[in-house]
């Protein structure tokens, strides 16, 4: 990397180092959290009777921290790292990214005091009261206006595809996050939503599902698109199927939301709606990871020798896998077996743990060293390692949950020759144990992946130094 001189126009890496650095710290804390509560299921005195510790108060927490904490200080730091190095020009605003940090921390600080005190909406993926939602807005504002305005001051005349994920996620998320946040308050900490009833649950599910599709989908595929040709050192596969992937994946995803939805009060034609939208989302979503996955033709002995490279393709199998499943479990049929069972928290974590946590695992091993003048990380045999028990952990934790939903949704409809139920509430409760054991061990597994990740990185930043990066001249390609 390049030392530039007094005048050179240097690329602003230090947001990026912040929020790479936290991506680490918030990572080891929400799968912390996650694991608590897993044992909780398992033995639920472990609360030690303390109202702060409890399963409903420690759940959201965990869901924040590993969403927005995690996921979304990951983001902010690829988002950043990318628009400059694609765009060829320095970010738009300082000072704004500057506010999008630190503005960033004080949200996640403000959920991990609220959250276990009890103030919450009672909206999944969006429990954090009303003075919490306006600091939100005025942050995703300024994120806005920092990668738009780059791209828009680029010098360069294309806008590579990885930017145009990027922008489809700030903007769909802008508009979920006013939509659905829009309530009345009643105090400093208490509010009511705007909308009653059935459109409130339609409204909340269309949020919920395109938080899932934009937030941990959308956004973590321009981050795909950018790290993964890089690592490999090969071109995207094929640059015209990454436009028609984009296309066909913004359109189709807004509407599969009510498949959260289906056998409640919401009129049947808006379930099969969303059953329908769900099922055509898998044409886009396997086009993505083929094409993600072939960018590696010719390069497959990488996966070899490159730990960080096998992070970034098995998190593609794990997109490919949880797109399959998830257009499935939408059909009405399949869904009156699996709807509240453990299989939709299998599903839930399968794209959580595999997709999302593996890709952005990847992505930080690839920006720590180069943002801090080092080669590589402090240890790649460290990587390898997390690699093996990252991977393990999520396998026996989506088989436990999937075997155990199974046998859940079977255990609940299944009657007698009188038509009584079966078996009670109870024994399904029961039965699913040895299941929340094992979750507990693959949950221990991410963890510690986790964990041994935080001190690589650590390592890796002690030993090297922040570093400046030119801007480079105006070319004709990113």
């Amino acid at each position: 990397m390049a030392f530039p001189n007094q005048s050179a126009t240097v690329y602003n890496d230090t947001v990026v180092r912040q929020f790479a650095i936290m991506t680490v710290v918030w990572g080891v804390v929400g799968m912390l959290v996650g694991v608590i509560i897993a044992a909780q299921l398992a033995w639920p005195e472990l609360n030690l009777g303390i109202p702060w510790l409890t399963y409903g108060r420690l759940r959201p927490l965990h869901t924040n921290a590993v969403i927005f904490a995690f996921g979304g200080c990951a983001l902010f730091a690829t988002v950043y790292y990318v628009v400059q190095r694609t765009c060829h020009v320095r970010l738009f605003s300082d000072k704004l990214a500057a506010f999008t940090f630190w503005g960033w921390q004080l949200v996640i600080l403000s959920a991990a005091i609220t959250l276990p005190l009890g103030y919450t909406t009672g909206k999944e993926y969006a429990e954090l009261e009303w003075p919490i939602d306006i600091l939100i807005t005025l942050i995703w504002v300024a994120y806005a206006v920092v990668f738009f305005g780059t791209v828009g001051t680029r010098k360069v005349k294309h806008i590579y595809v990885a930017n145009w994920f990027f922008g489809a996620f700030i903007l769909a998320v802008a508009i979920l996050h006013l939509v659905n946040s829009a309530e009345m308050p009643a105090g400093p900490m208490k509010s009511y939503s705007a909308y009653a009833g059935v459109q409130d649950a339609m409204v909340q599910w269309w949020y919920g599902h395109n938080a899932v599709g934009f937030f941990l989908t959308a956004a973590f595929l321009g981050m795909m698109y950018y790290f993964i040709p890089k690592q490999a050192g090969r071109p995207v596969y094929s640059y015209r199927l990454s436009i028609v992937h984009f296309w066909a994946l913004i359109f189709t995803y807004m509407w599969a939301g009510p498949h959260h939805l289906h056998y409640t009060a919401l009129p049947d034609w808006t379930q099969s709606v969303g059953m329908v939208f769900s099922l055509i989302l898998l044409a886009p979503s396997w086009g993505g990871m083929i094409n993600g996955v072939m960018t590696l033709s010719g390069a497959w002995h990488k996966l070899r020798d490159d730990p960080i490279l096998r992070f970034l393709i098995v998190s593609l199998s794990f997109y490919g896998m949880s797109t399959f499943e998830g257009p499935m479990m939408s059909i009405k049929t399949v869904n009156a077996l699996s709807h509240y069972t453990d299989w939709t928290v299998g599903h839930v974590h399968s794209g959580a743990l595999g997709w999302v946590g593996l890709v952005s695992m990847g992505s930080m091993y690839y920006l720590i060293p180069r943002l801090f003048g080092q080669k590589q990380m402090y240890s790649v045999k460290a990587i390898e390692v997390h690699f093996w028990t990252a991977t393990i952990g999520i396998v026996i934790y989506i088989a436990a949950m999937w075997i155990a939903g199974v046998m859940q949704g079977l255990m609940w409809r299944a009657i007698n020759a009188d038509g009584t139920l079966t078996y009670t509430f109870v024994e399904s409760v029961k039965a699913t144990y040895p299941f929340y054991v094992l979750r507990l061990l693959g949950g221990l597994l991410y963890l510690s992946g986790m964990v041994i990740m935080l001190w690589n990185t650590l390592k890796t930043v002690t030993a090297g130094r922040a570093v400046s990066v030119n801007v480079p001249p105006v070319a004709a390609h990113a």
